[in-house]
């Protein structure tokens, strides 16, 4: 199954840069551990609040049981509200 989740991410006032840049930077090497296994496809940004960052991710898991697994090994995801979109095939799919 696909997913599309979007992810909006509000750091806690009083966080170092230094702490901020080293989750981003475990971050990048998760999402980068999750699309060598075929689990995160695709990553966007859309328009945020100020003061937030914001995602919209696709992703594949067998259910949505399998989907939090993966999104909980995000190390954002402490800082991160997530809500997520099941999608299914459109018959009038140009890309099948």
């Amino acid at each position: 199954m696909e997913f599309l989740v979007d992810m909006v991410t509000t750091v806690p006032e009083g966080t170092s840069k230094e702490a901020v840049e080293e989750i981003r930077t475990r971050e990048a090497v998760r999402s980068a551990e999750l699309a060598a296994q075929g689990s995160l496809a695709r990553l966007w940004r859309p328009p945020h609040a100020p003061g937030e960052w914001r995602t919209w991710g696709l992703f594949s898991a067998d259910d949505a049981e399998q989907l939090e697994q993966v999104l909980v090994s995000m190390p954002l995801r402490v800082w991160r509200r997530d809500t997520v979109t099941p999608l299914s095939p459109h018959p009038n799919d140009p890309g099948h």
